[in-house]
């Protein structure tokens, strides 16, 4: 797994790869939270997620609370067919804003 942090207008895009399980997710935690307690909102590209499971989630979704505290914007985007799968069984997908492209997501947090 890799976590690579950029920063475009203003936004940090955090861009995850590889597998988010019960092994890697603590590192995307303290990435995302990283960056929101830093005071910037958040796009999480998971273009090269093959896969995530319910730590991975929790993950997301801790980030995304903390973000929502904060007056912060927190989006997903380019999630892939099995990590939209797994959103979707949880109803996640109702809850958070997901966008097509990074830019998109940017766009409307910038």
């Amino acid at each position: 797994m890799d976590i690579n942090i950029a920063e475009h207008g203003g936004v940090k895009v955090v861009a995850v790869a590889g597998e988010v399980d019960l092994s890697t997710s603590p590192q995307v935690r303290d990435a995302l939270l990283g960056c929101i307690l830093g005071g910037t909102s958040v796009v999480v590209d998971l273009s090269l997620v093959a896969y995530i499971d319910s730590s991975g989630v929790a993950s997301l979704v801790e980030a995304f609370q903390n973000a929502k505290t904060r007056g912060l914007g927190f989006a997903l985007a380019n999630v892939g067919e099995t990590p939209l799968r797994v959103l979707k069984l949880a109803r996640l997908d109702q809850v958070f804003v997901i966008h097509d492209a990074v830019d998109d997501a940017v766009g409307a947090l910038g």
